[in-house]
């Protein structure tokens, strides 16, 4: 396999190198006396570095290549950032690379610096293109206090992923965090092969509307089912759908109300009491029951009391239908402890999180704390970390093997993930 640049950072970064014996491609000594700060956005690879080539100080940048004609690939020649790179860190020198004046910039080849069993290892931990995550055969390494300090970090970067895309929704409502709490449960009411339709039909209205029909059920379900799409079928024979439709022509026509939602919903692939129709009227329970949901979502600190605000069932019509066509036994269709564990892991607590840090007051350790006292959740990803010699407790665990998936192991970010560091 060919080296990674990821791989020179590594080595820089941590004096992976034979640094007494540092010399530029032209045979002119180098001592580091500051590696500088690793740069993760645009611009040199690390800012504010210390260096003594040839017995002269340079202070500036370093930046990093896997060779050194890819200085011009990126076109760092037209670029004024790279002005005051004062080394150019390469695996392979194929080319002299001159600053404006034409003066050369001086080149470190690591290749010639660099352990080979460190690099052998490098190799065979990456070059597995059969395998499920590169480190298959030896996750996970960590003893149980390291393995638990790096799921808890990879966890808050999955958290501040969320937040900041709520912190989006929360501007585009002008500050409303009922308004997005809306639309964040609509989402998860509508699960995963839903999501998206009541997420657009949720953020399609203004929640003013739903307010103002929260003490009304009938109106409120009507108009929930409208928006989400559930009433533009067939005409049914059942007489509640059409005392739906009726309703829902109405408030359109009050509230204004025009957008139509053209995602189909799904019904196949979906457990009965997943079906949207189900999820829907339970989503209008909610706000029929809970007037200033986020509020009191707010000022709840216990999980006990959280299960309770969500606790929630259909309207009558849904305890003997799954959907318009079909009468099925009575059965009362409450939402399940699991359930409410999705709406509280993917949309409430990170909520909760997010306006925190609006208020200049982020309490992470109650939030872990919470995650910590939830069930783990069950899917294909952790069904597999679960054959991989690693006990998974909790939320928090699966959150984070979730996001350590994602964005380290499906990316080959080994070198930026505690675990690949052991290997090395």
């Amino acid at each position: 396999m060919t080296i990674r640049e990821d791989f020179l950072y590594y080595l820089w970064k941590f004096g992976k190198l034979h640094l007494q014996k540092l010399q530029t491609a032209k045979d002119e000594l180098i001592e580091i006396i500051n590696l500088g700060i690793h740069n993760h956005h645009t611009g040199p690879d690390f800012f504010n570095a210390r260096l003594k080539i040839a017995n002269q100080i340079w202070a500036g940048n370093v930046e990093m290549h896997v060779n050194s004609s890819d200085w011009f690939v990126h076109n760092h020649e037209n670029d004024a950032n790279y002005d005051n790179v004062i080394l150019h860190v390469v695996w392979n020198h194929d080319i002299e690379i001159h600053r404006k004046d034409n003066s050369v910039i001086p080149t470190l080849v690591l290749k010639k610096y660099s352990d080979s069993a460190l690099v052998n290892r490098y190799k065979n931990l990456l070059d597995t293109p059969k395998q499920w995550i590169s480190c298959e055969a030896n996750f996970p390494v960590l003893n149980n206090f390291e393995l638990e300090n790096w799921l808890e970090r990879v966890y808050i970067e999955r958290l501040e992923l969320k937040a900041a895309e709520i912190t989006k929704l929360v501007e585009k409502t002008a500050y409303d965090w009922e308004a997005v709490l809306f639309r964040l449960l609509a989402k998860g009411f509508g699960l995963k092969l839903n999501s998206d339709v009541f997420f657009e039909a949720a953020c399609s209205v203004d929640f003013g509307v739903i307010r103002k029909l929260s003490s009304k059920r009938g109106s409120l379900e009507a108009f929930l089912f409208g928006i989400f799409g559930l009433l533009s079928q067939e005409a049914s024979q059942e007489k509640y759908y059409e005392e739906l439709q009726e309703e829902f022509k109405y408030l359109c026509h009050k509230f204004q109300y025009t957008k139509e939602v053209h995602i189909p919903l799904q019904f196949f692939r979906t457990r009965p009491a997943n079906f949207p129709t189900i999820r829907a009227s339970q989503l209008g329970t909610l706000y029929h029951q809970q007037s200033n949901l986020f509020s009191k979502i707010v000022a709840t600190t216990s999980l006990e009391e959280l299960y309770l605000l969500l606790q929630v069932e259909t309207s009558t019509f849904w305890q003997t239908h799954y959907t318009f066509e079909k009468h099925s036994p009575k059965r009362i269709k409450k939402v399940s402890k699991k359930f409410i564990d999705v709406l509280l892991i993917n949309s409430i607590l990170p909520l909760k999180y997010c306006y925190e840090k609006y208020l200049g007051k982020p309490n992470i350790e109650s939030l872990l704390t919470l995650l910590r006292t939830i069930t783990p959740e069950n899917n294909s990803i952790i069904q597999k970390f679960n054959t991989k010699n690693i006990t998974i407790e909790n939320a928090l665990h699966t959150q984070a093997l979730l996001e350590l998936k994602k964005n380290y192991c499906d990316k080959q970010q080994c070198l930026e993930c505690a675990i690949g560091n052991k290997l090395l």
